[in-house]
């Protein structure tokens, strides 16, 4: 090749360089699409820069999502920034150390402030080969707040890792290659939507440079949702133990999930045994431990959930069962903390811990139980409020007295029953005092309780037999509409956060066709018998109460429904059913309610 050719295509290859390269319409529109997404998830995630790590706003009142292990161990106290260049003050609300997941609140700088926020998704929809994008502050980079934002594949869906030292078991999580680092802990994870799907947390990292491998973790936000309710009421959260030791069995070509023992819980009472095989779980088939593991580990304890069993009976024949079970705590006690021996020289105390900033002081209250009391206190009374506004029986503090018709044990025939509740007084004026008493009249038989006697026998308190203890129920119940928290002396009124709500079905119907809504709850402590409270989280209406004499026995419940309006403008339930463990005790219907001044 002469010289002269060689410099003609030089030159022409240059000029070709310098001229536009025209890209597919398609990936320049993929490229707006990914800086369009960049804007809308930036502005709701926070660098944690109390914890070092990250976080996500989704409310516009500053609630934000994080780990446990970025803000779980330190002060209540938190600064936080966001990508607009400000440091905000924050709070501890409400913290779940086995599931690595902690709420937090950031305080504006007025009342009427509104933070931008994530909107959630549905984490059950992401499918492994999705598109997830990170974002958080790894290793601080941003001085400016401003998130740093990765790019990547849903690696895989369902996963389970577990415990580190007795915490942070991440169930049922999302595993994808988008890097994280540490710095991202705590920060959201989205689709391609601008949907917040997970909370970055876990990653199988390098243990010497502590070095991403393209393996991170995500809590899944279907599973934050569950917990929100009760972190949003200031509790430290528990998740659920079913009651049961299970083991994979595979001698078949399908594998079996069976009972290996049954401690004393509520899966005892319902009738599970060794040697039952577990089926189906919360509504999800179950096949290995693995499955039953990870979705057991995204319920918060004290739920009620549904569970199939196959059992083979003496005959040898094969029956389906299912049952409403309510889990109990799957996680150990914490040792009590012992004084540590001082190591500091005499004459040289331990410095204090620092003094909250007056603005978090005014939002945060230490209670043992409690992340933050404050919030709980906040939760309980606007659910109090909710619920008189309803029933309108607040101070009216005389004697009760309803009637109605109903039927009692699962018998046909209907009768005629009444409850009156007269409260106690003082001797005045020749009248000898009186304490409160209960009495119910139900098919012809009376019954009676001083509820607060001091040495009442066991079985006075369990009656009418078969109830579980329907009078003080009914009395517990009056306590609370009449005189609200004064009714329950010291702490005696919290708020348990939210949990499904069964109402009552016929006996025909399958637990499994059976629908829950979520309810918001109450819990009531008196005389050391436990109440739990389930209203309409819309209306603030009473769904149901159950109380429980006895932890190792089945609970008494009371469901009500169809309110009716009356003159003064009390929506006072019509119907009640009465359940003791598995079997109805009474359906009742009130025909008059009457309140005595």
């Amino acid at each position: 090749m002469s010289v002269s050719i060689l410099w003609a295509f030089i030159l022409s290859s240059v000029t070709t360089l310098q001229s536009p390269i025209a890209l597919p319409t398609d990936v320049l529109k993929q490229e707006q699409e990914r800086v369009a997404l960049v804007k809308k998830i930036s502005p709701p995630t926070v660098a944690v820069v109390s914890g070092g790590g990250s976080g996500v706003l989704i409310s516009e009142e500053g609630y934000a999502l994080t780990n446990f292990h970025v803000v779980g161990t330190g002060s209540p106290a938190l600064k936080c920034g966001l990508p607009d260049g400000k440091l905000y003050d924050g709070v501890i609300v409400g913290l779940d150390k086995m599931g690595d997941l902690a709420l937090i609140k950031l305080i504006g700088p007025k009342p009427e402030f509104k933070f931008p926020f994530a909107t959630m998704g549905d984490s059950d929809e992401v499918q492994t080969g999705d598109w997830a994008v990170a974002a958080g502050n790894p290793f601080l980079l941003a001085s400016d707040f401003t998130p740093t934002v990765t790019f990547g594949l849903v690696s895989g869906t369902h996963r389970y890792q577990y415990p580190e030292r007795g915490m942070f078991e991440y169930t049922d999580c999302i595993q994808m290659d988008a890097s994280i680092n540490p710095g991202n802990s705590g920060g959201p994870l989205f689709n391609m939507k601008g949907q917040l799907i997970g909370i970055n947390g876990r990653g199988s990292f390098d243990k010497r440079g502590r070095v991403n491998s393209g393996v991170g973790y995500a809590i899944s936000i279907n599973q934050c949702k569950k917990f929100m309710g009760s972190l949003k009421a200031g509790l430290r959260v528990e998740h659920a133990g079913l009651g049961a030791l299970v083991g994979t069995v595979d001698d078949s070509a399908i594998s079996r999930v069976l009972v290996n023992q049954v401690i004393p819980s509520d899966a005892m009472r319902r009738g599970i045994q060794p040697e039952d095989q577990i089926i189906s779980f919360a509504g999800r088939p179950i096949a290995t431990v693995n499955q039953f593991k990870n979705i057991l580990g995204t319920i918060p304890a004290g739920w009620k959930v549904p569970i199939g069993i196959r059992r083979i009976t003496e005959t040898g024949e094969t029956k389906r069962i299912d049952l409403l079970v309510r889990l109990t705590s799957g996680e150990r006690p914490e040792p009590p903390v012992k004084p540590e021996q001082s190591q500091d020289r005499p004459g040289q105390p331990k410095p204090a811990p620092k003094p909250l900033p007056d603005i978090v002081k005014a939002i945060y209250e230490s209670k043992n139980g409690y992340a933050n009391f404050h919030f709980n206190k906040v939760s309980r009374d606007s659910a109090l409020l909710r619920l008189q506004n309803q029933l309108k029986l607040l101070d009216q503090k005389g004697d009760w007295i309803i009637k109605g018709t109903g039927t009692l044990q699962e018998k046909n025939n209907s009768s005629n029953w009444q409850l009156s509740i007269s409260t106690a007084r003082e001797a005045v004026e020749g009248k000898p005092a009186k304490p409160d008493l209960v009495a119910v009249s139900l098919d012809g038989i009376d019954f009676s309780l001083e509820p607060l006697k001091a040495d009442l026998e066991p079985k006075a308190l369990r009656d009418p037999p078969g109830s579980g203890g329907l009078l003080v129920a009914l009395f517990q119940m009056r306590q609370l509409l009449a005189l609200g928290t004064a009714g329950f002396p010291g702490e005696g009124i919290s708020h348990g956060g939210m949990e499904p709500y069964w109402a009552p079905g016929n006996s025909a119907e399958p637990i499994t066709q059976r629908k829950s809504i979520m309810a918001e709850v109450l819990k009531s402590s008196l005389g050391g018998i436990q109440g739990r409270w389930y209203l309409d989280p819309e209306s603030g209406y009473l769904l149901a109460v159950e109380f429980t004499i006895d932890p190792n026995e089945d609970t008494c419940e009371i469901h009500f429904a169809n309110p009716v309006t009356d003159s003064a403008g009390r929506r006072l339930p019509r119907d009640w059913v009465v359940i003791h463990g598995d079997k109805t005790f009474a359906r009742l219907k009130v025909s008059d309610w009457k309140l005595s001044p």
